[in-house]
């Protein structure tokens, strides 16, 4: 190919902006500060559930791939797709947000050869279901553990759901996964799934 992927390295946040052969004064650090501290904001919440669920699996070296077909993939090559969503928004809201989470059959995208698949599917094995379950604005946080709740639901279960084939609300949620996890089980319950399937 002409134009072959861009490999990306992992940053330190120390890396300076330049300008000619100088120093601009400014860092990585900077501009993550400024594009990513609302973490309670929807794109923003969503990469750091998945932060989570990789951190939970020790995957949470290298760089985040954005235009994999799936979020995130085990160390025995297992795919997890990460899904999140919140009570509680950065917005004025009139009332708490009702909860549903996408469930889309998707067409992957090749990062090496530019092109999507002819099929469209769900692309990985399980899905992880990452609710910000706390309800308050005023001591809403996504860095405490304690707030977020996980929904683990093998693949093969949610082909099952007819209901919808584009999204799931919690109460349906709920008949395929009763029991969430916290994040110190959430690996367990990934790793369950897969045993099950097996």
């Amino acid at each position: 190919m002409q134009f072959p992927r861009i490999q990306p390295k992992r940053k330190t946040g120390d890396e300076s902006f330049r300008s000619g052969n100088g120093n601009a004064g400014f860092t990585i650090r900077d501009f993550w500060q400024w594009s990513a501290s609302d973490l309670v904001s929807n794109s923003t919440r969503g990469v750091l559930a998945e932060f989570l669920v990789a951190r939970a699996l020790g995957r949470d070296i290298g760089v985040r791939d954005e235009w994999q077909a799936f979020d995130l993939q085990t160390a025995t090559n297992k795919k997890i797709e990460v899904k999140s969503a919140a009570y509680v928004q950065s917005w004025g809201q009139k009332e708490l947000s009702k909860i549903v989470f996408s469930t889309l059959h998707t067409r992957a995208w090749d990062t090496e050869t530019g092109a999507f698949a002819a099929e469209s599917r769900r692309q990985a094995d399980t899905y992880v279901f990452a609710l910000l379950a706390h309800r308050e604005k005023e001591t809403i946080d996504p860095l405490n553990l304690d707030q977020w709740e996980f929904y683990v639901v093998p693949t093969s279960a949610l082909e099952t759901y007819t209901r919808s084939r584009h999204s799931i609300t919690l109460k349906s949620l709920q008949q395929l996964c009763p029991a969430p996890v916290k994040f110190a089980q959430l690996k367990s319950a990934i790793e369950g799934t897969f045993a099950t399937a097996g």
